[in-house]
Protein backbone atom coordinates (compact mmCIF):
# COMPACT_ATOMS: atom_id res chain seq x y z
CA UNK A 1 0.00 0.00 0.00
CA UNK A 2 1.34 3.44 -1.17
CA UNK A 3 2.22 5.94 1.38
CA UNK A 4 2.71 8.96 -0.79
CA UNK A 5 0.14 11.38 -0.46
CA UNK A 6 -2.78 11.15 -3.04
CA UNK A 7 -2.93 14.82 -5.10
CA UNK A 8 -6.05 15.57 -6.74
CA UNK A 9 -5.94 17.27 -10.46
CA UNK A 10 -9.47 18.28 -10.08
CA UNK A 11 -11.09 20.12 -6.85
CA UNK A 12 -14.74 20.52 -5.30
CA UNK A 13 -15.22 23.60 -3.87
CA UNK A 14 -18.15 25.53 -1.81
CA UNK A 15 -18.09 28.68 -1.49
CA UNK A 16 -20.69 30.47 1.02
CA UNK A 17 -22.04 34.29 1.51
CA UNK A 18 -20.32 35.38 5.14
CA UNK A 19 -23.40 36.89 6.50
CA UNK A 20 -25.01 33.42 6.56
CA UNK A 21 -26.24 31.98 9.92
CA UNK A 22 -24.06 28.85 11.34
CA UNK A 23 -27.31 26.46 10.79
CA UNK A 24 -27.60 27.99 7.10
CA UNK A 25 -23.92 27.34 6.52
CA UNK A 26 -24.18 23.93 6.81
CA UNK A 27 -27.83 23.26 5.20
CA UNK A 28 -26.50 25.15 2.46
CA UNK A 29 -23.30 23.50 2.01
CA UNK A 30 -24.86 19.83 2.04
CA UNK A 31 -27.39 20.67 -0.59
CA UNK A 32 -25.11 21.95 -2.76
CA UNK A 33 -23.31 19.39 -2.96
CA UNK A 34 -26.11 16.86 -2.74
CA UNK A 35 -25.75 17.59 -6.75
CA UNK A 36 -22.75 16.71 -7.98
CA UNK A 37 -22.71 12.54 -6.85
CA UNK A 38 -25.24 11.55 -9.71
CA UNK A 39 -24.21 14.42 -11.95
CA UNK A 40 -20.29 13.67 -12.16
CA UNK A 41 -19.89 10.21 -10.62
CA UNK A 42 -16.37 9.83 -10.82
CA UNK A 43 -15.89 12.22 -7.80
CA UNK A 44 -17.94 9.59 -5.62
CA UNK A 45 -15.31 6.84 -4.02
CA UNK A 46 -16.13 3.52 -3.03
CA UNK A 47 -18.46 1.75 -0.29
CA UNK A 48 -16.93 1.46 3.43
CA UNK A 49 -16.96 -1.11 5.31
CA UNK A 50 -15.88 -1.48 8.61
CA UNK A 51 -14.10 -4.25 10.44
CA UNK A 52 -17.14 -6.11 11.68
CA UNK A 53 -18.43 -5.98 7.86
CA UNK A 54 -21.10 -3.53 8.22
CA UNK A 55 -21.36 -1.21 5.15
CA UNK A 56 -21.55 2.09 4.87
CA UNK A 57 -22.51 4.59 1.72
CA UNK A 58 -19.87 5.74 -1.00
CA UNK A 59 -18.67 9.66 -0.26
CA UNK A 60 -16.43 12.00 -1.96
CA UNK A 61 -13.12 10.81 -2.90
CA UNK A 62 -11.05 13.71 -2.10
CA UNK A 63 -11.89 17.13 0.48
CA UNK A 64 -14.53 19.55 -0.43
CA UNK A 65 -12.53 23.08 0.13
CA UNK A 66 -15.61 25.43 1.96
CA UNK A 67 -14.79 29.24 1.04
CA UNK A 68 -16.44 31.98 2.04
CA UNK A 69 -17.06 35.20 0.30
CA UNK A 70 -19.07 38.78 0.26
CA UNK A 71 -22.22 38.66 -1.45
CA UNK A 72 -20.49 40.87 -4.29
CA UNK A 73 -17.38 37.85 -4.20
CA UNK A 74 -20.45 35.46 -4.94
CA UNK A 75 -21.84 37.29 -7.79
CA UNK A 76 -18.79 37.61 -9.47
CA UNK A 77 -17.58 33.81 -8.77
CA UNK A 78 -21.19 32.92 -10.52
CA UNK A 79 -20.42 34.83 -13.57
CA UNK A 80 -16.71 32.79 -13.52
CA UNK A 81 -18.49 29.15 -13.19
CA UNK A 82 -20.86 29.75 -15.50
CA UNK A 83 -18.48 31.16 -18.24
CA UNK A 84 -16.50 28.34 -17.49
CA UNK A 85 -19.65 25.84 -18.30
CA UNK A 86 -18.14 23.52 -14.82
CA UNK A 87 -20.31 21.57 -13.25
CA UNK A 88 -22.64 23.36 -10.95
CA UNK A 89 -24.96 23.92 -8.29
CA UNK A 90 -26.74 27.05 -5.98
CA UNK A 91 -28.49 27.96 -3.52
CA UNK A 92 -30.60 31.24 -3.34
CA UNK A 93 -32.06 33.21 -0.58
CA UNK A 94 -35.38 32.00 -1.57
CA UNK A 95 -34.78 28.74 -0.69
CA UNK A 96 -34.55 29.41 3.01
CA UNK A 97 -38.39 29.97 3.13
CA UNK A 98 -39.38 26.75 1.01
CA UNK A 99 -40.16 23.64 2.15
CA UNK A 100 -39.97 20.78 -0.47
CA UNK A 101 -37.58 20.17 -3.83
CA UNK A 102 -40.45 20.84 -6.44
CA UNK A 103 -41.20 25.02 -4.71
CA UNK A 104 -36.99 25.00 -4.60
CA UNK A 105 -37.14 24.42 -8.47
CA UNK A 106 -39.52 26.68 -8.92
CA UNK A 107 -37.89 29.53 -6.82
CA UNK A 108 -35.02 29.58 -8.86
CA UNK A 109 -37.01 29.32 -12.48
CA UNK A 110 -38.80 32.56 -10.93
CA UNK A 111 -36.09 34.65 -11.38
CA UNK A 112 -33.69 35.71 -14.13
CA UNK A 113 -30.01 34.36 -13.48
CA UNK A 114 -28.75 38.12 -12.98
CA UNK A 115 -31.22 38.36 -9.86
CA UNK A 116 -30.62 36.05 -8.12
CA UNK A 117 -30.03 36.66 -4.51
CA UNK A 118 -27.36 33.55 -4.13
CA UNK A 119 -26.17 32.50 -0.81
CA UNK A 120 -24.02 29.49 -1.79
CA UNK A 121 -22.37 27.88 -4.88
CA UNK A 122 -19.84 24.62 -5.21
CA UNK A 123 -17.97 24.14 -8.44
CA UNK A 124 -16.32 21.07 -9.69
CA UNK A 125 -13.47 20.73 -12.08
CA UNK A 126 -10.02 20.72 -12.59
CA UNK A 127 -8.35 22.63 -9.19
CA UNK A 128 -7.27 25.68 -11.79
CA UNK A 129 -10.12 26.54 -13.04
CA UNK A 130 -11.82 26.03 -9.80
CA UNK A 131 -9.17 28.29 -8.31
CA UNK A 132 -10.52 31.37 -10.66
CA UNK A 133 -13.82 30.65 -9.62
CA UNK A 134 -13.89 31.33 -6.27
CA UNK A 135 -10.92 33.89 -6.09
CA UNK A 136 -11.54 36.40 -3.75
CA UNK A 137 -12.92 33.89 -1.67
CA UNK A 138 -11.26 33.13 1.99
CA UNK A 139 -11.29 29.59 3.37
CA UNK A 140 -14.34 29.24 5.82
CA UNK A 141 -13.17 29.21 9.25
Amino acid sequence: MSTEPIRFDTKIAVLLREDLEPWQRLNVTAFLVSGLGPQVPEVIGEPYEDADGVPYLPMFRQPVMVFEATKETLTAAHARVLSRALPRSLFTSDLFSTGNDRDNRAAVRAVPTGDLDLVGLAVYGPRNAVDKVVKGARMHP
